[in-house]
């Protein structure tokens, strides 16, 4: 089963800002990093015998490929995971407009690729990072828990509000049933007041010269988990992590507990850390029950199982658990394939 690209839905209705930039460019759109990359390999090439190799600057674009990597770890686990039926949330399956609707996942990690860019050229004191510093990573932190956390979720109850919803928070929560890449399915506009609020620490350690490669790379690894971790549908945090430390549930969510804001709306806004909805009396009142109830569901057994075998070596990567840009449309081989011929053997 397929279906257009043209069929993904946006907004109900679109604000200014919603379509991304380069996506008039289609498969094309990576060329968009390209003067970036170029110029950062020329720096290495160019730079005078003895000179100081600038790691930062270097690793940007490793790092991005890193972010997808990790993202599509996350995609081919939750559909197995899901397929499975352990531990699931709701019972109910990803309906083929969604796929299609979600298959631009990458699109921030090309948007925070060509802002790290930016930065590095605009902001000396980015510039030559050490590996690590132990104050920075504490100022990451206490940044994220305060003003990240408390910030994020004024704006989100904010863009619940009817007018923000219907022109751009109402395209995330048309998946009921999440996935890990349903929590970077956003308008444009909406990415660039998420980047801003994460830039708060990263931007604050920069401008403090405390910022450094770990902390950097730590914090964005570290958003990157726990979004795809929390818009899983399948429980993955074990009970007796919450045991151990019971202050734990103020300070990490569940898939189980960020799936009841998908389901119901006007609950659970909080980021990572439900300590506001808490203190803010957003909380669903069933989010223990649902998350206890989900880790005790076993996965159904089928009554049918479909074997389906590859009709050439190349069509591995339509399978569901692999690309969702190659899943969602019908079997073409791609003139690019035959790059990835030692993967792909």
């Amino acid at each position: 089963c397929w279906f257009s690209k043209n069929t993904i839905n946006m907004a109900s209705k679109p604000g200014i800002l919603t379509e991304w930039p380069w996506t008039w460019l289609g498969n094309f759109k990576y060329v968009v990093l390209a003067p970036f990359v170029g110029r950062s390999i020329q720096s290495l090439l160019n730079r005078e015998d003895g000179s100081k190799i600038d790691i930062g600057y270097l690793i940007i674009f490793p790092f991005l490929l890193f972010r997808m990597l990790h993202n599509q770890i996350w995609i081919s686990l939750s559909r197995y995971r899901t397929a499975k039926g352990d531990n699931r949330i709701l019972d109910k399956t990803i309906e083929f407009d969604q796929v299609d609707r979600e298959r631009n996942w990458d699109d921030q990690i090309l948007l925070n690729g060509l802002l790290f860019y930016y930065g590095y050229m605009k902001l000396e004191q980015s510039h030559y990072l050490p590996i690590w510093r132990s104050d920075g990573i504490i100022l990451t932190t206490l940044l994220h828990i305060g003003p990240v956390e408390f910030l994020y979720y004024w704006l989100h109850r904010a863009l619940h509000h009817h007018f923000l919803y219907s022109r751009y928070h109402s395209h995330h929560h048309s998946s009921i049933v999440t996935e890990p890449i349903t929590s970077v399915i956003h308008p444009f506009a909406e990415h660039i007041a998420y980047f801003l609020l994460f830039s708060i620490p990263l931007l604050t350690t920069v401008l403090t010269k405390t910022a450094s490669i770990v902390s950097f790379g730590g914090y964005i690894t570290y958003i990157d988990f726990m979004n795809n971790m929390g818009h899983c549908n399948f429980e993955i945090i074990p009970k007796w992590m919450f045991s151990t430390f019971p202050p734990l549930k103020y300070l990490m969510y569940t898939p189980s507990y960020h799936s009841l804001h998908h389901t119901q709306f006007r609950t659970n806004y909080s980021l990572f850390m439900p300590i506001y909805d808490y203190i803010y009396g957003t909380l669903d009142k069933s989010s223990d029950t649902l998350y206890e109830k989900s880790l005790e569901r076993q996965g159904k057994s089928p009554d049918v199982v479909h074997l389906t075998h590859l009709t050439t070596p190349e069509s591995i990567y339509h399978l569901r658990l692999g690309f969702a840009s190659f899943a969602s449309e019908p079997y073409t081989s791609k003139w690019y394939f035959w790059l990835m011929w030692p993967i792909t053997l």
